[in-house]
């Protein structure tokens, strides 16, 4: 018998999230483990709140939309406010009921912003490795270090004379002349004719006058859309900066390879599975992955005399940091340069350096989880500070999209 398609709405609808979520769908045994970390963290919430006022959104319910966003690509908070207006599946991992309204985009933004700025991010992902199902998963010996580029939210053509960059954006008329602002030997010499003699210019106030001249002429210059030959010119973070987001670094990753306006996020992995343990993210320059590796380790244990070892590429092999390592009873299990490495026979010639220069490349795995999945292949904030936080949060998302295959093994 055929069907029928006539549509009627109900006065009244019955439906229970709990049962329309499948019993075996992965995000159950990861909401299980995202709500044990934040009743861990119920304390700092309450920290950040004030007690009396008008009530906002619960953090509990900002951060696990924060999640799903990550663990789904959803691209913009508009689109994921959208998908929880009629995704069950959204709804019941946030914790709304079918009948509450959505938040509003921009009120969930700055609310979100708000709280990921207190570091809730890193005491999310250290309350999720602490879990009694995870914990048993982590190695507590063994580790790995490396670091990759996040790509700042901000053009090439932002990358202007830090002198320039103080007056902000060029108006929108024409730009002058090349020639603006530098005084000519005529006008100098009549400059220097004054009552008394006094107040001569002399050769070094004329060169201040035609650099000021030329900095005001490249400010108006290098505008949106115009014209310009960067060959022959030097480009350094010591007198540029980006007026869209100033904390950018202009870096590149090696030779051979373009330079781009860069963040450097650092993350800490345990052997055995590969989990995430630690996170930073710093400015991008030459000797930042090393620093960033002996503050996670830090932070890791703090004060610890226990022996573990720490797998590396051939970027951390310098006398300096293998000596710094060493001092921290780190077993420098890095890879060996073939010219002047700083590693010696006493470490290649056991059999765990060879373990872990396999076990060192799970690494990788979290960065390029979050550049495909996550959002930090070009993040879309700016600042070092938002831009860590979303690094930390996306490498906690990268954590628990590894439960459910692990727990159900």
């Amino acid at each position: 018998m055929r069907g029928s398609d006539s549509h009627s709405g109900s006065l009244f609808s019955y439906v229970n999230l709990e049962e329309r979520i499948p019993a075996r769908h992965p995000l159950r045994k990861i909401k299980t483990v995202v709500d044990a970390a934040l009743t861990r963290l119920d304390a700092e919430f309450a920290a950040l709140y004030a007690v009396d006022g008008r009530p906002g959104i619960a953090p509990e319910r900002l951060l696990r939309a924060a999640l799903l966003q990550i663990l789904f690509s959803i691209r913009s908070e508009t689109q994921l406010m959208e998908q929880m207006q009629y995704n069950l599946l959204f709804r019941w991992f946030v914790g709304l009921s079918i009948d509450e309204p959505v938040w509003v985009p921009t009120v969930f933004t700055k609310n979100r912003d708000r709280l990921l700025n207190a570091d809730i991010a890193k005491k999310l992902m250290a309350a999720i490795l602490a879990h009694e199902q995870v914990a048993p998963l982590l190695s507590d010996d063994h580790f790995s270090v490396d670091g990759t580029l996040v790509e700042a939210w901000a053009s090439f053509k932002s990358f202007k004379p830090k002198a320039a960059a103080v007056g902000g954006e060029p108006p929108d008329d024409d730009p002058p002349s090349p020639d603006a602002g530098k005084a000519s030997t005529t006008e100098t010499a009549a400059k220097t004719d004054t009552a008394g003699g006094a107040g001569k210019m002399t050769t070094a106030d004329t060169t201040q006058t035609n650099e000021i001249g030329r900095v005001a002429a490249e400010q108006f210059e290098i505008g949106r859309n115009v014209e310009r030959d960067w060959r022959g010119q030097k480009w350094s973070n010591e007198t540029h900066a980006s007026i869209t987001d100033p904390d950018a670094r202009l870096y590149r990753k090696a030779k051979g390879k373009p330079a781009q306006l860069c963040y450097m996020g650092h993350a800490l992995t345990e052997n055995r599975n590969g989990f995430v343990v630690e996170t930073t993210l710093t400015h991008a320059d030459g000797t930042a992955e090393r620093r960033a590796a002996v503050n996670m380790l830090d932070a890791l244990d703090p004060g610890s005399q226990r022996r573990i070892t720490l797998g590396a590429d051939k970027g951390y092999d310098t006398a300096e940091f293998v000596e710094k390592l060493r001092t921290m009873c780190v077993t420098p299990h890095i890879a060996a340069k073939a010219k002047g490495s700083a590693i010696d026979g006493r470490t290649t010639r056991h059999a765990g350096y060879a373990v872990s220069q396999r076990k060192r490349k799970l690494v990788e795995e979290p960065f390029g989880w979050g550049k495909t999945v996550g959002p930090i292949r070009k993040t879309m904030l700016r600042g070092v500070t938002r831009v860590r936080a979303q690094f930390t949060l996306t490498m906690a998302a990268y954590n628990l999209a590894k439960l459910p295959r692990l727990l159900a093994a």
